[in-house]
Formats: C-alpha cells, structure tokens, sequence
C-alpha cells in the first residue's frame, strides 16, 4: 500500500470529521452542543493531520482558527450568528487570499494543490480566479441562506449543500485543468 493511498483515511477524517461530527452532535443536542463539539474535532483534526504528516495545511489551518473564535464567541456570548458567519469568513478569507496572490502574480492555489496537479502559467491563472469567485459567491450564499431559513434547513446547507456546491463546482473545472495540463513528459 502507497503512503498516498494509506493516508487517504486520515485525510477523509481530517477533512471532514468534524464536519460529521458537527452534524450528529447537532441532530442530538442542538446548535450550541454543535459548535462546542466542532470547536474540540477541529483542533483534534488539526493535531492528528499534523502528528502524521509534520506539517499544517493553510486551509484546515485558516478553518480551524475561524472555528475557535467564532465558535468561541458563539458559545461565550450564547448566540448562534458568530457560527453561522463562520462559513461566510472561512469562504472570504479564502477568496481574498486567492485574489491577493492573483493581484501579487503568485496564484496561490498553485502552493497548494501543486503536489496534485500541474498546470500551465496560464492554466493555474484560470483555476485561482475562478476558485476566487466561486468562495466570494459562496461566502454571499452562506450570508444569504442563514438570513433567510430555519436554523434546521441552514445546517443542512452547511452540512451538504456547501459540500455538493463545492464537489460540483471541482468537477466544472475539469475541462480548463486538462486543457492546461502539464503531461510528465512536458516537464522535463
């Protein structure tokens, strides 16, 4: 078994453990329950990705800090909207980064999927903007949502509907990431 295929278990847990567990504690036990027990998977994710890899990731890194002050606030001042902006913030601070790295001519999104995939100049240029659209339009719907819903259809949205926006809107730019593929042979 390859490291990589050994580690995608741990990289599922981390990625989206706390979002489950988010999810159930709040089936069971309602919003503030929710946000504590988030606020406790997140760090535990964080301390698990870095016991087996050595390193932090910017994004679970960027997430978990949001997660601890607005989930903190939300539980110190007991009110629910320091949560439900977290995925506002979280989405924001992610288009800001990827527009100011546009702005400085270093897509940043290139620093952080380069392992995975290799693109053109121009192709990286491409992705980085439209991911840099895609959460400025998502961190609007989460604001939109959350105003607008019960609190029981808002979770749903966070729980599925950010996830299956986010994996439709992956899988949308494909056709630009094989266009501006780099094949192995190309990189010599």
């Amino acid at each position: 078994m390859s490291d990589h295929a050994a580690n995608k278990p741990l990289k599922f847990i981390v990625d989206f453990g706390p979002l489950i567990v988010f999810f159930v504690a709040y089936k069971m036990a309602g919003l503030m329950s929710a946000t504590l027990a988030l606020i406790i998977a997140t760090v535990l994710a964080l301390g698990i990705g870095y016991a087996a890899t050595r390193r932090v990731a910017l994004m679970p890194l960027i997430t978990a800090v949001v997660v601890v002050i607005f989930g903190g606030l939300t539980l110190w001042l007991q009110d629910k909207t320091f949560i439900k902006m977290k995925p506002t913030i979280v989405q924001g601070i992610f288009a800001l980064i990827l527009f100011g790295g546009l702005l400085f001519k270093r897509p940043t999104l290139q620093y952080v999927m380069s392992d995975a995939l290799k693109l053109t100049d121009t192709g990286w240029r491409q992705l980085t903007l439209r991911f840099a659209l895609f959460f400025t339009f998502m961190a609007v719907l989460n604001e939109i949502v959350w105003r607008n819903v019960s609190e029981d259809l808002w979770i749903d949205f966070k729980v599925f509907g950010i996830f299956g926006l986010t994996i439709l809107f992956t899988l949308s730019q494909m056709p630009l990431m094989k266009r501006h593929m780099i094949e192995p042979a190309d990189q010599g």
